[in-house]
Formats: structure tokens, C-alpha cells, sequence
């Protein structure tokens, strides 16, 4: 299979990640969009990494998925104390944090 497809797949899997996060309002999916930005971003390191024969991309790539589990565990402690508070998870009502 040629490397141009994954890069191609990453493409499109950033493009429905960024439409996610500019449409929709419910944060866990807005979150969810985030990582699917994240991954298409590691799809296409993998990629180029393949393509010129090194290691550089991969270790990148290993490195953004151990900052985004990091980022999983602080975000959803987040949302989910938000949703205590205001019994919501949209995005909109998330102005929690202003005094």
C-alpha cells in the first residue's frame, strides 16, 4: 500500500476532528474530536517517519500519545466536575472558572 493513503487517512481524520470541535457544543465530544485531531497527527508522523526511514516520527508520535493519556486523565476530571456543578456537559455553560 503507498504512504500517500495515510496521509490521505490522516487528513481526513483531522479535518472530521477540527469540524467536531467548531460544531459541536457537548464537551466530551468536542474532547473526543481533540483526540481524533491528536491521532491523525500521530498517523501522519508514523508516516513520514516510514517514508524516510527513521525513527524520529515514531518516537514523536509515542511521545504525544503519552502527553494526550496525561491530557485524558486532567480533561475528563475536569468535564466531570463541571457536570456535577451545572449538570451539564455543553460547553457554553463550562464559564465555571470566571470570578
Amino acid at each position: 500500500m503507498n504512504p500517500v493513503n495515510y496521509l490521505y487517512l490522516s487528513a481526513l481524520l483531522f479535518t472530521i476532528g477540527a469540524a467536531g470541535v467548531l460544531v459541536r457544543r457537548n464537551a466530551i465530544i468536542v474532547f473526543m474530536c481533540v483526540e481524533l485531531m491528536l491521532n491523525a497527527c500521530n498517523l501522519a508522523f508514523v508516516t513520514f517517519s516510514r517514508i524516510h526511514g527513521n525513527l524520529d516520527g515514531q518516537i514523536i508520535a509515542f511521545f504525544t500519545m503519552v502527553v494526550a493519556a496525561a491530557e485524558v486523565v486532567v480533561g475528563l476530571a475536569i468535564i466531570l466536575m463541571i457536570f456535577r456543578v451545572r449538570h451539564s456537559a455543553s460547553v457554553d455553560d463550562a464559564n465555571l472558572m470566571k470570578l
